[in-house]
């Protein structure tokens, strides 16, 4: 007995010993594959295998400055110097607050389940602004404001989690012309366009969060290299969006992946501002792309979406593609994979309804393409009801060569540099401040030559030509101006200096 221990349970017992370190240390250390996808003519790398430079949260390791209830998050935050983090206590805080300097960390401290609370009172517009870079914002409960939760501006490597956001108006997080950016963990409901969009930004990775009775639940606009995954997405007008928004400075969005989200029952009626593009979005609909290219939709449990589960299709369906001849219209290179999908269109609404009722149907598919394009395919397709219009023209999709199981993060595995501008002339460092402002703050409302949430552009421009102070003065102090419009926010908190330049900027935009 004992030389069968000594010759064959010990060397199996270290033989198991050493396969558990080794998987260990590939779990910490996981392998570093390379992998290059072709899109949009540009080779596209993805970081497989490690967790991404956002994935490890710290506070920051400077001076740690403590708010309780009855101080000034503002005060607070104007104390700070990058590196210190802003702690709140819980309370009751109704203020906007602005962060304009790099590596702030604005963290909440949760205490038998109560929040620090942003309350706007429905008089507020936002509740966190953001421009500087290395930003986190960490366990707030924001509710009853009528513009936006949390705004980025033009902000990199941020990192927005465990956050309530209950009725905030327009969007809940909204980070905007962004690069490397987590959104983990948050809650949100209420919204009247996105809960959580993300707009001209890229390597963002959006995921364990919870969306439900908002009008989208979750956008990727104008958006490169996108992971959305995990998510609980229900009771929305639509569920997950992937889209081009023509007339705004970024003219693609590319390289998304939606996986292992549960996206069920998004029915709830579309409440968006009436002309707004959003409010175009059929209630009932699982995930809807358009336009966007590259998008990989895998292992999604998608049911009980009353007009379609997928809904794919081109710029023709919500919007004039000729006033914007800088976005290419059709969604290429779609991939469909090994989906739960059921219960799917038994009620379909608005276009869709139309659209099916064209091919003699009275409810809807659980994939539906009503675009063209190229390179498109779906695992198994006998597993769905389909309906394809308009020339859509499917392959079959070899998993092997399109399953994502090996990516982790579409963040980037170091910090995307923060961009300081040095040894130029006032002329063209006015041209860049107002160029980042119109970008990271205007083009959240209004795009070139398509209605958004405001004007176009091209109307501002013809409304305001050669008068840039008259912009820098409405953008300082709006009035309400047209009933088919809402009231714009003030920008009172952009300096001075920072109108004019946006102003200046404005007027000189073409497309």
């Amino acid at each position: 007995m004992k030389r069968l221990v000594r010759w064959l349970i010990l060397p199996l017992l270290f033989i198991a010993i050493g396969i558990g370190l080794m998987q260990g240390w590939y779990y910490v250390f996981p392998p570093k594959a390379e992998r290059v996808v072709q899109s949009a003519d540009a080779e596209l790398s993805r970081n497989i295998g490690g967790a991404g430079s956002l994935a490890v949260p710290t506070l920051a390791q400077g001076t740690i400055h403590e708010v309780r209830d009855g101080d000034s998050i503002q005060e607070a935050v104007l104390t700070a110097q990058p590196g210190d983090t802003v702690m709140v206590y819980p309370g009751t805080y109704s203020e906007t607050v602005y962060i304009d300097k790099d590596d702030i960390v604005l963290m909440g401290v949760v205490e038998e389940g109560e929040y620090p609370t942003l309350d706007g009172n429905k008089e507020l517009n936002d509740a966190i602004l953001y421009s500087g870079s290395d930003i986190t914002i960490d366990s707030f409960k924001i509710m009853d404001y009528k513009g936006n939760a949390i705004m980025g501006q033009a902000g990199n490597n941020f990192v927005i989690r465990n956050n309530l956001v209950i009725d905030t108006g327009v969007y809940g997080i909204f980070p905007q012309f962004g690069t490397n950016g987590l959104i983990e963990h948050n809650v949100l409901t209420g919204i009247e366009d996105a809960a959580i969009y993300v707009g001209m930004s890229d390597h963002i990775d959006v995921r364990h969060n919870e969306v439900f009775g908002n009008v989208a639940g979750i956008e990727i606009e104008n958006t490169r290299h996108a992971l959305v995954e995990n998510n609980y997405v229900y009771d929305n007008a639509g569920g997950i969006l992937a889209f081009i928004t023509p007339g705004l400075p970024i003219k693609t969005t590319y390289d998304v992946i939606i996986r292992d989200n549960f996206v069920v029952n998004n029915n709830h009626v579309n409440f968006a501002e009436p002309g707004s593009i959003v409010a175009n979005v059929p209630q009932g609909t699982g995930i809807l792309v358009m336009a966007a290219d590259d998008v990989v939709i895998e292992n999604n449990i998608i049911t009980g979406n009353n007009s379609v589960g997928i809904g794919i299709t081109d710029l023709s369906l919500v919007t004039d593609v000729s006033k914007d001849p800088g976005s290419e219209p059709n969604p290429d290179r779609m991939v469909i994979m090994d989906n739960v999908m059921y219960n799917n269109g038994s009620d379909p609404k608005g276009i869709l309804k139309d659209l099916i009722s064209v091919v003699g149907r009275d409810t809807g598919p659980d994939i539906m393409d009503t675009g063209k394009g190229s390179g498109k395919c779906i695992a198994d397709v006998n597993r769905y009801q389909t309906l394809f219009l308009l020339g859509a023209d499917y392959g079959v999709c070899d998993r092997l060569e399109y399953a994502t199981d090996g990516l982790f993060t579409m963040t980037l595995e170091d910090m995307a540099p923060t961009e300081v501008k040095q040894d130029v002339s006032d002329a063209d460092f006015e041209k860049e401040i107002g160029k980042r402002a119109y970008y990271g703050v205007c083009t959240g409302c209004h795009t070139y030559s398509v209605r958004m949430i405001g004007p176009s552009v091209k109307s501002i421009q013809a409304l305001y030509f050669d008068n840039p102070e008259g912009i820098a003065e409405y953008i300082n102090d709006p009035i309400k101006k047209r009933d088919d419009y809402p009231e714009m926010p003030p920008q009172n908190y952009l300096t001075e200096e920072t109108r004019m330049a946006v102003a200046k900027y404005m007027l000189g935009v073409r497309e």
